[in-house]
């Protein structure tokens, strides 16, 4: 790595741990690094294809579930090893589940089902009024119990954060405690990000970018309705 290169890195994780103090301890940005910047990069470029769109979406997908993941509450447990000995380790707190926001939020189920089997997944269904240009809950399913667990709520593009508002507030509306959700996100502006942490500042956010241009075209590129 060149002294400017190393330079650069060191100033975008500078100025994103400020990012971290600005909005509060519960926003967090995934730690740059060269990996994510060029999946990012290769999202945001107009003559991607969307095979490989798909392909570097789903790599960037996996890497904010997996960090969302270290976000849940653990606790200490014993298990015994194959040759008898006891080892020290960790387990979830309580259950879990994901809920995504339909439809673009549909595109990180199957990175969360990927790193936790057999997962219980719920919807929420958000649309805008063609007038008023309201966002309005149409549709919510989830897990009877969902009170009960941590809840992965989906959403790759925070444009005004105006439809993560409207489903966390249908999650609170089933009994789920606004610090037992964790908002897992891919492209975050920050207007977006002052909006849902002025409702719920005890909600966890993880993006892996704060960017005052979000790529919204990231559902239609991904489902291939563009």
């Amino acid at each position: 790595m060149t002294r400017s290169t190393e330079d650069n890195m060191n100033a975008v994780a500078s100025e994103t741990n400020q990012m971290d103090t600005d909005y509060g301890k519960n926003f967090k940005i995934l730690l740059p690094n060269h990996q994510i910047k060029e999946l990012q990069t290769i999202l945001r470029d107009k003559n991607t294809n969307r095979s490989d769109f798909k392909f570097y979406a789903d790599r960037l997908i996996r890497l904010v579930i997996e960090e969302s993941l270290n976000q849940l509450p653990y606790s200490d447990c014993s298990v015994v090893t194959p040759t008898g000995g006891i080892y020290e380790g960790l387990k979830y707190q309580s259950g879990n589940c994901g809920v995504s926001i339909v439809r673009s939020g549909e595109a990180m189920e199957q990175g969360l089902r990927d790193c936790c089997r057999s997962i219980r997944i719920g919807k929420i269904l958000v649309e805008s009024d063609a007038e008023t240009h309201e966002a309005k809950v149409v549709y919510a399913r989830f897990p009877d119990d969902v009170a009960r667990r941590q809840v992965l709520l989906m959403y790759p593009i925070m444009s005004t954060g105006n439809t993560v508002v409207q489903a966390v507030n249908v999650l609170k509306e089933h009994g789920v405690p606004e610090k037992c959700i964790i908002l897992s996100n891919l492209f975050c502006t920050p207007i977006a990000a002052q909006m849902v942490i002025q409702h719920f500042p005890d909600m966890k956010i993880l993006t892996s970018e704060l960017n005052p241009v979000a790529p919204n075209h990231f559902g239609q590129k991904y489902f291939g309705t563009d």
